[in-house]
């Protein structure tokens, strides 16, 4: 029996369009972003905020994005500044680098476990900047680092790459751990969610034909 071929589903090559630098200065924080979200996951992070800095690991690590992150700010004040501009940077070279989501997968989700700690997230590139929030940290701080600054690092990243993002902590006790799986969870979800799929390659992941 004869077959038709079927025509070939070409990916776009999206590695020089799915970069991004950013910098943007204040009078408490100057911060520079570069990513490029079709990387492997290598990670430079020089925020001045240690802990910070470990989680940017995380973001590039499990999200295979090359990332680079300094910044300077006001931490001899506290984190602050330095934490969310450097989500608000974060977030602006997200937007940037993903353009008007041609492609996309556009959804993503992911339920990482670290030890005793299980969290859930799930994230729409949407265009409509939404943070649903459900850590129950027990500790104030990590280290130095304060942990109310978890949910002020995903407000920034949120408002500024204009996504909906949930966060669900399903179990654990430990607030290193529960951050942590917080920040592998989001990195697999992102990952997932910026990848092209080869079936609509070129088109607009929307009903509507626009993000």
């Amino acid at each position: 029996m004869q077959t038709q071929d079927r025509p070939l589903v070409q990916t776009p090559s999206p590695t020089c369009l799915r970069r991004a630098s950013v910098s943007r200065t204040t009078g408490e924080t100057d911060v520079q972003v570069s990513l490029d979200l079709d990387g492997s996951g290598q990670c430079e992070a020089q925020t001045g905020i240690p802990f910070l800095d470990h989680m940017l690991h995380q973001i590039s690590s499990h999200g295979l994005i090359d990332l680079e992150v300094r910044a300077t700010g006001d931490i001899e004040i506290d984190d602050h500044h330095t934490n969310e501009d450097v989500g608000i940077t974060l977030g602006m070279a997200l937007h940037q680098a993903l353009g008007d989501r041609k492609g996309i997968t556009r959804f993503g989700h992911f339920v990482a476990p670290l030890d005793e700690s299980l969290v859930q997230v799930a994230l729409d590139f949407s265009g409509r900047p939404h943070l649903s929030y459900g850590l129950e940290i027990p500790t104030q701080r990590v280290g130095t680092y304060d942990t109310q600054l978890v949910r002020e690092f995903f407000v920034a990243v949120v408002n500024h790459s204009q996504m909906t993002l949930h966060i669900r902590q399903l179990d654990g006790i430990n607030s290193h751990h529960i951050i942590e799986a917080t920040f592998k969870a989001f990195a697999r979800a992102m990952r997932m969610a910026t990848e092209v799929d080869p079936r609509r390659a070129h088109l607009i992941p929307s009903s509507k034909g626009v993000i």
